[in-house]
């Protein structure tokens, strides 16, 4: 049976050219249906992040076909901040990131 996460908003940069995600955020669901995950290559500008024309709603299942590294996080509650290395192998929290 294959487990339902829900959707998530993601760059469609990330999703169009199947990047591996190299920054993702989790906040308070929006909704039932949302996972409150965000998903980015860490390639986006901030003009293209807050373009919301570049910003897609996809079901996880989506972002997880092209990056299955995420799945270990998912269940991770809200306010929870991870890049990916320099070496583009491993995810850490991060420290930097401001939800407000």
């Amino acid at each position: 049976m294959k487990q339902k996460f829900g959707y998530a908003l993601a760059s469609k940069q990330l999703v169009k050219d199947r990047m591996t995600v190299r920054f993702m955020y989790r906040e308070t669901p929006d909704n039932v249906y949302d996972s409150g995950w965000r998903f980015f290559s860490g390639f986006e500008s901030d003009e293209y992040v807050n373009n919301p024309n570049n910003i897609g709603i996809y079901d996880i299942s989506t972002i997880i076909e092209i990056d299955p590294d995420i799945v270990p996080f998912l269940d991770m509650p809200a306010g929870s901040v991870f890049e990916r290395a320099e070496n583009g192998i491993l995810f850490s929290a991060s420290e930097s990131f401001d939800f407000n």
